[in-house]
């Protein structure tokens, strides 16, 4: 009976281990991020329109959020977005016809440009839009914000 209850327990942990990343971008011209949900906390720096974030703690009206290096700062919710952008973070990007590695590339991106995010696409793949007018595939390892 102890190793059912166990066995259970188990279960219902790895059912729950594994939440959806929530990820917003930032929707003015540049935001502030602060070390604490207050503006009297330490200013760290601006990120930039359309930069993808992942939610990590919503609070009143702040939000903790990490970066694509991997660095944790607070925000006000207020100045995030619903709109999904991802952002290069290998030294070049592709954007392909289709999500195959032989598709024909329709654009080179370079390191940190930032593309919407359209829709999933077959495991590994993303579509995405470019600014310039470029709709195609990305390869997931190159991007971040997913």
């Amino acid at each position: 009976m102890w190793r059912q209850a166990v066995a259970a327990f188990a279960l219902i942990g790895a059912a729950g281990a594994a939440p959806a990343l929530d990820f917003r971008s930032v929707d003015v011209p540049a935001a502030i991020l602060y070390d604490s949900p207050s503006q009297q906390g330490k200013k760290l720096y601006l990120i930039r329109a359309q930069t993808p974030v992942e939610v990590v703690v919503p609070l009143a009206g702040w939000v903790k959020v990490r970066d694509a290096e991997g660095t944790l700062a607070w925000v006000e919710a207020r100045n995030l977005g619903e709109r999904r952008t991802l952002v290069v973070t290998a030294p070049r990007a592709e954007i392909r016809q289709a999500d195959k590695p032989d598709a024909p590339v329709l654009a080179e991106l370079e390191k940190w440009v930032i593309v919407d995010f359209v829709e999933p696409a077959a495991p590994g793949w993303a579509k995405v839009h470019h600014r310039d007018g470029a709709t195609g595939y990305v390869r997931a390892t190159q991007v971040w914000g997913l």
